[in-house]
């Protein structure tokens, strides 16, 4: 009998052994070219209920393993953006199985196949921001990006004070791939011009960014993201663009011409990429101004004309790679520089009428001017990224450098002239400028989801600036070059800015909320080492963020915003140096200028694609320019200010029609209203206000045989920002042909801007004692040819893209 017990104990044993038995089934997933998909969704389902058993993801090599799986039949569900999801015919499993390997077909080919046509618009408006997809666009070809900014719904280029304005607002942080540019001012128009769009995917506007993003930037933040490769192995694209200026009465050389490669090779836990352009750029700037001094008795006209010619050559270059130490962790790092070498010849002819007791007499002043300005920047960023698990919870951490120089030598001879055209004065000055940037940074970024309805965001940053401004002004008295004490100036900034921030957002079934709060401590110091001046500056500021959306229905929702912001004063307009313009107009900067803090408010509708907005926005101690003219001497500075407070109120309206199959429109309507008051400008008080519009509409034809159309225009009214008012409308039309070969992958494209030559600037400033009328022309008409070819694998994955810690403070440098 205990034998027997024995026995059925042995059996029981062994057949709990066998019944715990458990498999292992294994594989890899390609693409149609046999290349490894990464991080796709492996689902193992049970057959024929589809019941989920466990799911894992294959890894860099596109392999992947599933453990623990007990006998029975099974079938697999293959999923990844950009390709069809794939599902296997069913398999049994009675032990360890090794499966085929599995192929996936992408998106691109499922297309093809079906004769399935489809570009995006060049505006596509987004629940929380504005997308330009310019790579798309066929009067963006050959253009440069400040021209291409200068398409887009609510966006103007004052080409007066080389500004970026969004919605009517100056403030604009400048992005480029997620970290902002080094630059600003004439800066970064001068970069902008340098840059064409064959380097541009997309730019992204977002008028009112969360606590997540630093908190500079008044008007928001334009994000100009440059073309990736999507692709593993080795893939890139090359492109040609050329381009010649059409203006009455300007010189014949404004030619352009550029060329662009990108370069991606992915293979194995390696990403490698890189990008590199070089421009040629020739641009032609015609300015008329009169103004009127009176003193002593004595009244005065001046009449002045300025003829300038720029042109020079860019180098821009990227170099990174991203290091994939496993599914969950990636290192990057990346080398981005740009140059540009742009000499200026300029030339102005100053007619002065001067009128004392009924009498007239007339002198002129001619003077021409050279500069040779070379810009060089440099930043180089170690990045880290963790992903926690598969909900989303994270860490990443970013370490940069960067620094800029800009050097700038500047020649002036003036000749004047009595009434009867004969030389009463000669001067002859010069300028050399020596700008030294420097920035450290460090930020860290966390995000925990807490459930699939909640999601809370956090992250520290440090960033220290030290900038050098070194001048010196130089006048030829007795053929010696004598130093002018008074304007050469030495000037030291550094600043240390240290900010923490936290986000909590919750979704519903109709509602999701999204609260944040940023607090940014801000230390400065100022010293002009010259004059043995300091100005010290501590603060701490707080901005709050609020977003909610209310989804009423499946094509209806209603968003509301809150966001608080701040803009510091650029570096140089801090500086305060003298810089001489001409004998009658010298240009200052203000040390002892305030940062302007603004509040944005926001209601947006959407129905579809078609989408209605309110905003209002409240500014004070606005950064702006004011002149300040001494009657005695007719000189004329150019100062910068604090504006006590600046309203805008205005409704954005976006409706795209689809006439037919092959032909779509887009438009867009914006109304402003700016409210601008001072108690004290100049002696007394400001107040101005004027309504205005931006219209925006364009046309896109797709015809046979791969040819497609694009005919476009827009136009802006006479508005008025701060003591500055535009009276004219401006506004262009714009069109391009593209013609496709080779399965898509060459493209030839032709287009001309501004076709009716209306795009030029006319104003006028009036308070206290300046009254002057401007009439600024520039090089708007343009026709431009490119060419561009992809090469390699262009259909799955793109290189990573990030966000440097340099990005709040690198938009201060620059004049």
């Amino acid at each position: 009998m205990k034998t027997l017990f024995t026995l059925i104990a042995c059996l029981l044993a062994c057949g709990a052994s066998f019944a715990q038995k458990l498999n292992t089934v294994s594989g890899k997933v390609v693409d149609e070219k046999t290349v490894p998909v990464s991080f796709a969704v492996v689902r193992l389902l049970q057959y024929p209920d589809t019941a989920l058993i466990k799911s894992v993801s294959t890894s860099i090599d596109g392999e992947f393993k599933i453990t623990g799986i007990k006998a029975g039949e099974y079938q697999l569900s293959i999923s990844i953006v950009g390709f069809k999801t794939k599902k296997t015919a069913h398999f049994l499993i009675k032990d360890d199985l090794q499966l085929p390997t599995i192929a996936m077909e992408s998106v691109s080919k499922q297309l093809k196949e079906v004769s399935v046509q489809g570009r995006k618009p060049f505006v596509e408006h987004q629940i929380d921001k504005t997308v330009l997809n310019v790579e798309n666009s066929l009067t963006a070809t050959g253009s440069t990006a400040l021209e291409v900014l200068e398409k887009a719904p609510g966006v103007q280029i004052d080409r007066n004070s080389d500004q970026i304005k969004l919605n009517n607002k100056s403030g604009v942080v400048v992005m480029i791939d997620g970290k902002t540019n080094f630059l600003s001012g004439a800066d970064i128009t001068t970069l902008l011009s340098n840059m064409s769009s064959d380097q541009i995917s997309t730019i992204e506007l977002i008028t009112n960014p969360s606590a997540k993003y630093d908190a500079a930037g008044n008007a928001g933040i334009i994000n100009i993201k440059l073309k990736r490769n999507r692709a593993y192995g080795t893939n890139g694209t090359v492109s040609f663009n050329t381009g010649q200026g059409i203006m009455p009465d300007s010189p014949s050389d404004l030619f352009r011409a550029g060329v662009n490669l990108n370069l991606n090779h992915r293979q194995g836990k390696w990403n490698i990429f890189g990008n590199g352009a070089v421009a040629r750029k020739a641009q032609f700037n015609n300015t008329f101004l009169t103004r009127t001094t009176t003193s002593n008795g004595l009244a005065s006209v001046l009449t002045q004309n300025f003829d300038r010619k720029n042109n020079g050559v860019g180098f821009q270059g990227k170099i990174g790679a991203d290091y994939y130490a496993s599914e969950k962790t990636v290192f990057g790092i990346m080398l981005d520089a740009n140059t540009v070498n742009t000499k200026l010849t300029n030339f102005s002819n100053t007619d002065i009428n001067a009128v004392q007791n009924g009498a007239s007499s007339m002198s002129y002043i001619l003077q021409d001017a050279n500069s040779s300005s070379p810009v060089g920047n440099l930043t180089a960023n170690f990045n880290l990224k963790h992903d926690f698990d598969k909900k989303g919870k994270s860490l990443t951490f970013d370490i940069d450098f960067s620094g800029f120089s800009n050097k700038k030598d500047e020649n002036f001879l003036a000749n004047y002239l009595n009434a009867s055209g004969n030389p009463t004065n000669q001067t002859s000055l010069r300028n050399n400028t020596d700008a030294d940037i420097k920035v450290y940074a460090a930020k860290t970024d966390f995000t925990l989801p807490v459930s699939k309805t909640i999601k809370i965001e956090t992250g520290l940053k440090s960033s220290y600036v030290v900038t050098n401004n070194d001048f010196l002004s130089e006048q030829l008295i007795g053929g010696v070059w004598q130093n002018d004490i008074g304007k050469s100036n030495n000037f030291v900034y550094k600043e240390n800015i240290i900010a923490v921030y936290g986000s909590f957002s919750k979704e519903w079934k109709v509602w999701q909320v999204q609260l944040g709060l940023r607090a940014e401590h801000t230390h400065s110091n100022g010293t002009s080492v010259t004059d043995n001046k300091s100005v010290e500056r501590n603060y701490l500021s707080l901005f709050p963020t609020v977003f909610v959306n209310q989804k009423i229905s499946e094509n209806n929702n209603i968003r509301y915003s809150y966001g608080r912001r701040v803009d510091r004063p650029n570096y140089q307009q801090l500086n305060p140096f003298v810089f001489y313009m001409d004998p009658l107009a010298v240009d200052q900067g203000n040390p002892y200028l305030k940062p302007q803090f603004t509040n944005n408010y926001q209601v947006s509708y959407n129905y579809k694609e078609i989408s209605f907005s309110l905003s209002y926005s409240d500014t004070r101690d606005m950064i702006t320019q004011i002149s300040q003219q001494d009657d005695a001497t007719r000189v004329i500075s150019v100062i910068r200010q604090n504006l006590g407070r600046s309203q805008n109120y205005s409704a954005d309206l976006y409706v795209p029609v689809r006439i037919a199959k092959w032909w779509n429109i887009q438009n867009n309507i914006s109304v402003y209203y700016g409210k601008f008051n001072d108690g004290n400008i100049e002696g007394a008080a400001y107040s101005a206000g004027k309504a205005s519009v931006n219209l925006y509409t364009s046309n896109a034809f797709t015809l046979p045989q791969n040819f497609s159309i694009e005919i476009s225009a827009w136009l802006n009214s006479p508005r008025v920002n701060g003591v500055e008012q535009t009276t004219i409308y401006q506004g262009a039309l714009n069109a391009g042909i593209q013609k496709t070969l080779l399965d898509k992958k060459l493209k030839l494209r032709l287009n001309m801007d501004d076709i009716l030559l209306t795009n030029h600037w006319e104003g006028k400033l009036v308070y206290q004692n300046i009254n002057m009328k401007v009439v600024n022309r520039y090089t708007s008409r343009r026709a431009n040819f490119s060419i561009s070819y992809n090469f390699g694998n262009q259909n799955v994955k793109s290189a990573r893209s990030r966000n440097t810690a340099t990005d709040d403070i690198k938009g201060r440098a620059g004049g």
